[in-house]
């Protein structure tokens, strides 16, 4: 009998992370479906950002496997590893738009230097990017020029620039008002049901965690591996871990 489960879009066995003698990460394994928001979790040295980096091939973990798509990126060729980053798009923390070009340039970079599309195609693309995250209007500004929450929209649309099959967004919420996080969480939450994105977004806004995350991974400074996964409201609620209610709950070790 055949099975009609989708095979996983990011799967990750056996990972281990080691920066000269110290250890960061052991032991972890999981799986993001098609279509699903992720979120990583947990406490200030507990591993998020190296995975993070292991995940978008800056980092070769010690051990274990990536796979994305169902191909191994550790064991790629050269060609093809390089073909397989096409496919996934990373907004990073601070942006990282480039100041002395406008908007719609930041998104084309990427279209110009990975594609062979034809300059209209190229011009079209990129606004069809911004348009997603209603920035056209301010598709001749440069970042300076735009709020922070703009700045992130804009990094959200130079990462879809390729149409990735997953996007990675490192702490997209961080320096922003409440107000303009909650928006920048309904773009998210737009785009994955709109276009089906499949989101690996690491974070530690709890308020972002409950509203966008279909699935939380908590990882711990002190076991360097995962030590809950399911949906926030059951992590928080009814985790027989202590230490993952209590993150949840944001209740300190000796509170009551």
């Amino acid at each position: 009998m055949t099975s009609n489960r989708q095979a996983p879009i990011l799967s990750v066995s056996d990972l281990k992370s080691v920066y000269g003698d110290q250890l960061i990460l052991k032991d972890v394994s999981f799986e993001v479906a098609r279509g699903e928001i992720v979120v990583i979790l947990g406490k200030s040295g507990c591993g998020k950002s190296t995975l993070l980096r292991h995940l978008i091939g800056l980092d070769e973990p010690a051990e274990g496997k990536i796979l994305i798509d169902g191909k191994n990126m550790m064991y790629a060729t050269e060609s093809e590893r390089a073909a397989l980053l096409r496919r996934i798009g990373v907004m990073y923390q601070g942006s990282a738009l480039f100041g002395s070009m406008n908007l719609v340039e930041n998104i084309l970079l990427p279209i110009e230097e990975l594609t062979h599309l034809p300059e209209e195609a190229r011009h079209i693309l990129a606004w069809l990017k911004l348009t997603a995250v209603d920035l056209e209007q301010y598709a001749h500004h440069l970042p300076s020029e735009i709020s922070g929450g703009m700045q992130k929209r804009a990094a959200l649309a130079r990462a879809m620039a390729l149409d990735p099959i997953i996007l990675f967004l490192d702490e997209p919420s961080a320096g922003l008002d409440p107000v303009t996080s909650a928006d920048l969480d309904r773009l998210i939450l737009r785009l994955n049901r709109s276009l089906g994105i499949t989101f690996v977004v690491v974070t530690h806004e709890m308020s972002s965690v409950y509203t966008i995350a279909n699935r939380a991974i908590m990882l711990d400074p002190l076991e360097k591996s995962i030590i809950a996964q399911g949906t926030p409201a059951d992590l928080r609620d009814s985790s027989p871990d202590p230490r993952v209610r209590r993150f949840f709950t944001r209740n300190p070790k000796n509170g009551k």
